[in-house]
């Protein structure tokens, strides 16, 4: 299916309300700093590369040219920023399951299971490759990378972070990488510019394909709205409970998230042309997004929502008073009258889409 190249599109556009107040919340909490840093600074970008590449084959003209093809497809829609800048690589790995990834610190590349490849058709796997460009985009795949190595290795298996109580910056790591995927499910829709595509995705990756039988869009995104809004309080609460560990949103409430941002006319708007334009972008103080994901939340689940503001809260003070505790204790260990007052550094910036 043809696409609309949108010409200097910033992420911006695509960015998810909750995805932005998330990442602020996580940036603001003390130490989240020294832990990104310490984790990039141990693993490097070649140590990432080899962590995550494995046996993996670069695709290229030659190599997968169809796969190849629909990934210069992608590049133009959201017209990736080419000034002086590679495209990033995509590579294919070779494993059943079906996933895919956007990792690395001042060169991220784009990995993609052999299994993506065998489930989806064509257009799905455009979609994905979207998804993942998308990420790159918007310029934090650092924090991503740092997400990634922390459920690969588990807290326990990183000793250099050992003084820092670490389940509360965990579980906010994890809460925006959640958010991060709602993000670029949008600018994979954009990539696609085929809403019902997008959404099949989700179906496939849920249940699989067809295999000669029938399956049903419509009756799989009335299952995601009945999981997102039936069911108690408690409900809720268990909902919470069995998506706090996971790195990805059940692919139900990806689907419910992208129909609805698509019937809002949001898409369809940026597909004519009205989106914001890289340049044009403005920093906005935290407490607007956070605005703007009350507000978007406030029809289906406001109460919900409120609650999802009260954990992240209460995950921030446990941090900042956890962090205090250790470094007032390796200050009084060290002699050295006790910890500084000053604040740390900014986080590595992650590489720019303008």
């Amino acid at each position: 299916m043809p696409t609309t190249p949108l010409t200097q599109i910033s992420s911006v556009t695509w960015e998810h309300p909750a995805d932005r107040a998330a990442l602020q919340t996580l940036r603001a909490l003390p130490g989240f700093d020294e832990v990104v840093r310490k984790i990039a600074n141990v693993f490097g970008e070649r140590g990432v590369r080899n962590l995550f590449l494995g046996d993996a084959v670069l695709v290229g003209p030659t190599q997968r040219p169809r796969l190849h093809a629909l990934y210069q497809e992608v590049l133009a829609a959201l017209d990736w920023p080419n000034a002086g800048q590679p495209a990033p690589q995509l590579y294919v790995a070779q494993t059943p399951i079906a996933n895919a990834g956007a990792v690395g610190f001042d060169q991220p590349f784009i990995v993609i299971s052999s299994g993506t490849l065998e489930l989806l058709d064509p257009a799905e796997q455009r979609f994905v490759l979207a998804q993942q460009l998308g990420h790159i985009m918007t310029g934090r795949t650092t924090y991503r990378t740092i997400a990634l190595i922390v459920l690969f290795f588990g807290m326990s298996a990183l000793p250099l972070l050992a003084s820092i109580a670490l389940l509360p910056f965990q579980l906010a790591l994890l809460e925006w990488y959640r958010k991060s995927e709602l993000s670029a499910d949008r600018a994979g829709m954009l990539g696609t510019q085929d809403p019902r595509t997008s959404l099949m995705t989700f179906l496939k990756l849920a249940g699989g394909r067809a295999d000669g039988d029938t399956i049903d869009l419509d009756a799989y995104l009335a299952q995601a709205a009945d999981y997102e809004l039936g069911g108690t309080a408690w409900d809720s609460v268990l909902k919470a409970l069995n998506t706090a560990l996971r790195e990805h949103p059940f692919h139900t409430v990806r689907a419910g998230e992208l129909r609805r941002w698509e019937q809002s006319g949001a898409y369809a708007a940026i597909v004519s042309g009205e989106y914001i334009r890289r340049g044009s972008e403005a920093e906005r103080p935290l407490r607007e997004d956070i605005k703007d994901a009350r507000d978007y939340y406030a029809d289906k689940a406001k109460a919900a929502a409120e609650t999802v503001g009260d954990v992240i809260n209460r995950a921030a003070d446990a941090f900042r008073d956890a962090f205090r505790a250790a470094a007032t204790a390796t200050s009084a260990a060290a002699g050295d009258g006790g910890p500084s007052d000053a604040p740390p550094p900014p986080p590595p910036a992650g590489p720019s889409a303008s």
